[in-house]
């Protein structure tokens, strides 16, 4: 059995200590810190109430390297699970390399200071944890992570060569909110108002954001309008799916909330840079955080579900194949569970399947790895069992 610290407790976080409790063959002892320690003692309560686990609490600045690593030393988990905000992972990662432990995340580095994500900085690692022989497993969330190893499966099990892959994600929930995001606020409306993004014939190409749509017929859901835009693990797919043509991510969003959102970039509240109020430095984006509700708050009115896969096409034994490989969650059903939202669940669900691949030496190595540089199968004959179960649709 290993020992599991977990660095924050937003809905992820309780998704991830709600599921690690329900394993204790593999992990044994678990540690939850986070800035606001209430929100660790919160879910720990909630955790103790339902599996009989205790969880213990801790307080942290995960922005604070010589203090993340002193909690490390003293709680000596086998791994740390960060599931903090994306500004917050070369600092954990930096105190992983200090204690010697394995490392895993649900999203990559973003600088505070730019909306801007992508692997250069954390792919700067490997040789420092090569050297130090311990494992750094970026992105295993959803998408990115279940959508990596849906991609590694279908090029080890489906296709013989994989010409052009999209990235579906469909969130056809209600929350009952007139405008809220999923995630943290700041995060969300970052990644979404940057430019659109994608790869074909060896190169990237950019175009406007929210320029382009389609509609695409989600399992469960029904036809939603999908708009193209940059996500993270295009760009280590790109490395890594041999002989891949095309790439592109789709997320399906409402009218009502691309009016809300064209609203509030047209009067300046996604801006990240500092205004002047009165004397006062203040960053619109942070301040409209203040104002939205707290993602993890959703859970208990939102109703629906998520339909999310890959939509791959190819050829196998001569013949041209496109198939849907994808997961459809249900929010009361993630919520009853694990008192989360299904966005938060289909994400955490992930990282512990991760973390049971690399503490019982399923996946393993030493350096920085990307999902789909591992086995697919192991991961795939677990996850369904732990509440993401997928499937594969001809389409």
């Amino acid at each position: 059995m290993s020992d599991i610290l977990v660095i924050g407790a937003g809905g992820v976080g309780a998704v991830v200590t709600h599921k690690l409790a329900e394993d204790p063959s593999t992990f044994d002892k678990i540690t939850l810190a986070s800035r606001t320690v209430s929100k660790c003692e919160s879910i720990a309560a909630r955790v103790k109430s339902m599996h009989g686990k205790t969880v213990d609490t801790a307080e942290i600045d995960a922005d604070n390297v010589a203090a993340t690593s002193a909690l490390i030393e003293r709680v000596k988990p086998k791994m740390v699970i960060n599931v903090a905000l994306p500004y917050q992972d070369l600092n954990i990662m930096d105190a992983c390399l200090n204690t010697g432990v394995h490392y895993l995340d649900t999203a990559n580095y973003e600088p505070r200071d730019e909306a801007k994500f992508e692997y250069k900085w954390q792919w700067a690692y490997q040789e420092r944890f090569e050297k130090a022989g311990l494992m750094a497993l970026l992105g295993s969330g959803f998408d990115p992570g279940m959508t990596n190893v849906f991609c590694a499966y279908a090029q080890k099990n489906l296709f013989d060569t994989i010409d052009t892959i999209d990235i579906l994600d469909c969130n056809g929930g209600d929350h009952g909110h007139p405008f809220a995001t999923n995630f943290n606020p700041e995060i969300n409306i970052r990644e979404i108002t940057q430019k659109g993004k994608y790869w074909e014939e060896g190169k990237w190409i950019e175009i406007p954001a929210m320029s382009e749509m389609q509609v695409f017929d989600f399992p469960e859901v029904g036809e939603r309008d999908a708009y193209l835009l940059y996500h993270e693990e295009l760009e280590s797919l790109v490395l890594n799916i041999k002989g891949l043509k095309k790439i592109r991510f789709w997320m399906t969003f409402g009218q009502e909330y691309l009016t809300h959102l064209r609203v509030l970039q047209n009067v300046g509240m996604t801006r990240i840079d500092e205004v002047d109020y009165f004397g006062t430095p203040v960053s619109p984006i942070k301040f409209l955080q203040k104002l939205l509700p707290d993602p993890a708050s959703l859970g208990k009115n939102y109703k629906g579900k998520t339909s999310i896969g890959c939509l791959i096409a190819g050829e196998k034994d001569g013949k041209k194949l496109r198939k849907f490989i994808y997961n459809v969650a249900d929010h009361e059903v993630a919520y009853k569970e694990t008192g989360a939202q299904a966005v938060s669940y289909t994400t955490g669900v992930p990282a512990v399947t991760g973390a049971r691949m690399m503490c019982k030496g399923i996946w393993s190595g030493a350096g920085v790895f990307n999902m789909e540089q591992l086995d697919p199968d192991p991961f795939m004959n677990d996850i369904g069992q732990r509440g993401l179960p997928w499937h594969v649709q001809d389409r």
